[in-house]
């Protein structure tokens, strides 16, 4: 077998978006954890979430635009009881939602829009 054909049969490695996404998190730390205690204290809700994207979502309110920031995702804040109120989380699932909770003093939530899905990852604050 020639050079040629080994390398037709390798399919190109993808870089995953989630090593800028993990970039993009170290960098909006800070931010982030300042957004997370001031919904917290305000009382408007004990379980603050993070939706990180690339695209436009009608949830949340913007926090960090990566095209003023320079970086490769977007943050809005939201919170559990609209993740429920729009049906992302199904009512019977907010107690299975609370318990896996991670300490917001600690963790981001945050829910991870790719083209592929979506899904909750929960991050150390640095």
């Amino acid at each position: 077998m020639n050079e040629e054909n080994i390398n037709a049969n390798e399919a190109p490695k993808k870089v995953s978006p989630l090593v800028s996404l993990e970039e993009d998190l170290k960098f909006y730390s800070d931010s982030i954890k300042e957004v997370s205690v001031e919904i917290m204290v305000e009382g408007i809700s004990l379980y603050p979430i993070f939706i990180a994207h690339q695209h436009e979502v009608k949830i949340g309110e913007l926090i960090l635009n990566r095209e003023e920031l320079n970086t490769k995702w977007t943050i809005q804040a939201s919170t559990l009881e609209e993740f429920v109120e729009k049906g992302i989380i199904h009512p019977d699932k907010k107690e299975s939602f609370i318990k896996n909770y991670k300490r917001p003093e600690d963790y981001m939530c945050v829910f991870v829009i790719v083209p592929d899905g979506a899904n909750f990852i929960f991050y150390p604050f640095k």
